[in-house]
């Protein structure tokens, strides 16, 4: 049975409201909150609902109403009263006793309740509003992080340099060549292409390796440092994107765990196409949650360099990471 609360109920109200706060805690930086003046309001709205059986209260809807929206404040179902359609059961009677100008409700929930987001979305429910949060500590850390230097450079694999030269002809105007262009080798079966715009911004440098895969045909390795702080590469066969790697995938920002995995080095397809040693690879081309627990950036970069077999990845740079 589904009922409207009264004031004799506030008791019962708190209980029952104090037993949804020790089962999902809220995060433990959280301030508590002070629920009785607004639930008495919600009571005298006659927005509290209790959800009775044969051995009492088995749940509540409290919420509160503002223009109009319905704002659900707690719902709860007491575990003896769960998987009895007792939730289902509360909000659809709050939802059908509204009336006036109310045209939303709105409910908060946290992120790690992901059991009762589950049945919210399977109820139409869709976020209006993200809070996020991150520890002081480490947001201070990543605010401070000195922005480092930014190059990179093209290793092509062929013998053929004037082949490479002259697809980097065509290539560069479409990007947007700059005035500086350097092509080198082979040396250890590489060509490498250097371009004073390209080598400053890592988009650029993907595109150029990418379409000298594809024109040549051949295996292209696009290679830099970011930011003085990461190391990355993006692997091409015949124009086709095979493998890439970010020495911390989350550098820019968070990533669902199928893309941090995705960052990672796939050493199999790189001892394939490069001809390094697989073994060595996954040694070298590691990845973290932070640039700190990895070698400085300038060295990870000569190592991944070094392990592919291309040269002048540094481009001879001598300062710190």
């Amino acid at each position: 049975m589904i009922r409207e609360a009264t004031a004799a109920d506030l008791p019962l109200v708190r209980e029952l409201w104090g037993e949804f706060e020790a089962e999902i805690p809220d995060e433990p930086w959280r301030p508590p909150d002070d629920d009785a003046e607004a639930l008495e309001q919600a009571v005298a709205e006659g927005t509290v609902l209790l959800a009775e059986d044969e051995t009492g209260a088995v749940g509540l809807a409290a919420a509160r109403r503002r223009e109009r929206l319905v704002f659900l404040m707690v719902l709860y179902v007491r575990p003896r009263a769960r998987r009895r359609g007792v939730a289902h059961a509360l909000v659809s009677e709050l939802v059908s006793t509204q009336t006036g100008d109310a045209e939303m409700l709105e409910l908060a929930v946290l992120a790690s309740n992901e059991a009762a987001r589950a049945v919210y979305e399977r109820w139409g429910l869709r976020p209006v509003e993200l809070i996020l949060g991150a520890p002081l500590a480490e947001l201070g850390r990543r605010l401070a992080a000195p922005v480092g230097p930014t190059f990179g450079s093209i290793h092509v694999q062929t013998d053929d340099a004037g082949a490479v030269e002259r697809a980097v002809e065509k290539a560069l105007p479409r990007l947007g060549r700059s005035a500086g262009t350097s092509v080198t080798g082979p040396a250890n079966g590489w060509v490498a292409v250097h371009d004073e715009l390209c080598d400053r911004d890592p988009d650029v440098l993907r595109r150029l390796a990418k379409e000298l895969s594809y024109a040549l045909p051949a295996v292209t390795v696009a290679l830099g440092l970011e930011q003085g702080a990461v190391v990355r590469y993006n692997l091409f066969d015949r124009g086709g994107a095979v493998d890439e790697y970010l020495s911390v995938p989350e550098f820019y920002g968070a990533l669902p765990p199928g893309d941090v995995v995705a960052l990672g080095s796939n050493p199999t397809v790189v001892a394939r196409l490069t001809g390094a040693d697989a073994r060595r690879v996954r040694e070298v081309a590691r990845t973290a949650r932070s640039a700190a627990e990895l070698p400085p950036a300038l060295e990870l970069l000569r190592q991944v360099a070094d392990v592919m077999g291309v040269s002048g990845a540094d481009h001879g740079y001598e300062g710190g990471a």
